[in-house]
C-alpha cells in the first residue's frame, strides 16, 4: 500500500509524470548547486531511469511535488550495490513542499519495496554540500560508509550511507517498526528529534541547540539535524 500524508500520496510513476519528473529534478539540482551542465543530460534522462529502474512520485493532487528511483535488481543505476543490496537515486522534493515528510516517505518507500524484493540493504551515495539529505539519512538510521564513497567523474566526490531495509524498532514511539501504523510518527520525525534509538531500543539523550539537535544513543553514537 502507498504510504500517506494528508496532503500527499506516495505511488509508482506513470508516463505521464516523466516530463514532471524531469523538470523538477533538473531545475532543484541546477538551482541548488548540486550539478553542472555535464550532468543534466542524466538528470532529464527520466526515461533511462525508467528503463531500469522502479520509479517512485509524491503526488498532491495530480501534481508531482518529489521523485525518486529504486534499484533493487542490479543494473547501471546500482554501481555500489553488491549481492542483496539495493541502491535509490535523484532523491528530490519540490522547494516548497519540504518540511512535510515528502522525502522521508520516498526513502521509506524505497526501503519497504527494496525489502520486499529480497534485498537486505540500502545503500546510498549524496554530495557533500547536500547537508540537509545527510540529516533526513542519520534520522532514518542509515550510517556511513567511507570505504564505499566514491567519485563518477573527475571533482564529484559521492559519501556513501548504508543501512538495514529492515527498522527494527520506530525512532519516535520506540514500537516495533512491524508493529503498527508508523505513518504519524514519520511525519513528527521531520520536525522533532528521534526519541529512541531505531537500531536497539534505547532511549536517545537529545540536546536541543539554536543550531539545531544531536540525539545520542549509547551504543550507536550520535545522529543530528
Amino acid at each position: 500500500m502507498p504510504a500517506t500524508d494528508p496532503g500527499f500520496v506516495v505511488r509508482e510513476a506513470r508516463d505521464t509524470d516523466h516530463d514532471a519528473i524531469r523538470e523538477l529534478t533538473v531545475r532543484v539540482y541546477v538551482s541548488e548547486g548540486y550539478a553542472g551542465p555535464q550532468y543534466v543530460p542524466s538528470l532529464a534522462d527520466v526515461e533511462g531511469r525508467a528503463a531500469h529502474t522502479e520509479l517512485l512520485v509524491a503526488d498532491a493532487g495530480g501534481q508531482v511535488v518529489g521523485a525518486v528511483a529504486l534499484a533493487a535488481g542490479g543494473g547501471p543505476y546500482a554501481e555500489l550495490a553488491g549481492p542483496g543490496e539495493a541502491v535509490f537515486r535523484m532523491l528530490v522534493v519540490n522547494p516548497h513542499w519540504r518540511g512535510r515528510g515528502v522525502a522521508h516517505l520516498l526513502v521509506r518507500a524505497c526501503l519497504d519495496r527494496a525489502r520486499e524484493a529480497g534485498c537486505h540493504r540500502m545503500v546510498i551515495s549524496t554530495e557533500r554540500q547536500m547537508h540537509a539529505a545527510h540529516r533526513l539519512y542519520q534520522r532514518m538510521g542509515f550510517t556511513r560508509a567511507p570505504e564505499r564513497d566514491w567519485s563518477p567523474v573527475g571533482g564529484v566526490d559521492l559519501l556513501a550511507y548504508v543501512r538495514s531495509v529492515t527498522d527494527p524498532y520506530c525512532g519516535h514511539c520506540g514500537r516495533s517498526a512491524g508493529d503498527g501504523d508508523h505513518a504519524a510518527c514519520l511525519r513528527a520525525m521531520t520536525l522533532e528529534p528521534p526519541r529512541y534509538c531505531p537500531r536497539c531500543r534505547r532511549r536517545m539523550v537529545v540536546q536541543i541547540t539554536p543550531q539545531g539537535w544531536a540525539a545520542r544513543c549509547a551504543e550507536h553514537g550520535i545522529i543530528s539535524g
